[in-house]
């Protein structure tokens, strides 16, 4: 382990250096392939993984419980009923109290200021599972899928159908900083609704940060010419948790990830999805289903990439 990532939260790849976030996806490929092998690597012997979780979650949950055990600790899920950060306690508190408890606290959260203020109080790392405006550790599982699959970065086109989420915004700010070329294909509807600090910010700093790293973002609302000549093609549910019924589903339809538009990818193009899917929206089963799709690959990779970030930080 190169970088030295000890005691250093992880709240976005926008806070990691290009050195960083590769070494994170070079660990978790040599994890993987330690655990194929069945080599055990308790690398936490002894550690405890602080869970807090204010929404729901089958592979965040699991990749994290199963990658603490796999690396000779234990983890402590704490549910909405278990934790109420901010009302029955303090958030400062809770970091405080936890920190005492266990050696690194990872939370699923709604506001990505909870994770903010957590980890400015907390005195052990803080991972973010999941926040409304970024999610890095599934960034690093896919990238870790595009390493498997294609063995570089640099130059790749990656595209991304639908919403700009999330996830949109950490493969930028993990993409950018590898060398991929970014595509975003979104709705103009879409676009028009976002608040500056979840558009404006980005682009400018994709503007700033890509040409340090030779890769580029576009943004454009024409599916097909966003997935011609793609290397990896990225879709995600239309509705976020916490989101049904406030989005218009008219307006994406035509970013459905279908065999029609699937064709004008390249032919060794990957199928990439970050789970749970609504097919037949965002993505038809067919496609889903093709010898391209790495959709569980990629949700395995979240284990081994999680695995990298507590390994490298909690150590």
């Amino acid at each position: 382990m190169a970088v030295d990532l000890r005691g250093r939260h992880v709240l976005s790849l926008r806070d990691l250096t290009p050195e960083q976030i590769l070494q994170l996806v070079e660990t978790g490929y040599q994890l993987k392939l330690e655990h194929h092998r069945g080599q055990p690597h308790p690398l936490l012997g002894g550690k405890t993984l602080a869970m807090i979780f204010q929404k729901p979650s089958l592979r965040t949950r699991v990749s994290f419980e199963v990658g603490m055990g796999q690396l000779g600790g234990r983890a402590v899920y704490l549910g909405p009923d278990d934790i109420q950060l901010g009302k029955r306690e303090t958030t400062e508190d809770i970091a405080l109290v936890l920190s005492r408890y266990t050696d690194g606290i990872m939370a699923r959260v709604f506001d990505h200021e909870t994770v903010v203020e957590l980890a400015r109080h907390a005195q052990v790392p803080v991972i973010n599972g999941l926040s409304q405006w970024v999610h890095p550790c599934q960034a690093l599982g896919d990238f870790l899928t595009v390493w498997e699959k294609k063995r570089r970065f640099a130059g790749l086109k990656l595209v991304f159908l639908g919403d700009f989420n999330n996830v949109a915004r950490s493969l930028i700010f993990g993409g950018l900083q590898l060398g991929v070329n970014v595509t975003i294909a979104c709705p103009s509807e879409i676009l028009d609704s976002k608040p500056p600090d979840e558009y404006d910010e980005v682009i400018e700093w994709a503007m700033e940060n890509g040409p340090r790293h030779g890769a580029v973002l576009t943004i454009c609302n024409r599916p097909k010419d966003a997935v011609q000549d793609a290397d990896v093609v990225y879709t995600d549910v239309w509705e976020s948790m916490g989101e049904k019924g406030t989005k218009t589903k008219d307006f994406f339809r035509p970013f459905q990830l279908n065999a029609e538009l699937f064709r004008l990818a390249k032919p060794d193009a990957v199928i990439l999805h970050c789970l749970p899917a609504v097919y037949d929206e965002e993505l038809t089963y067919d496609v889903s289903r093709l010898p391209n799709s790495a959709i569980f690959d990629q949700a395995e990779n979240r284990l081994h990439a999680q695995k990298a970030v507590m390994a490298m930080t909690m150590r």
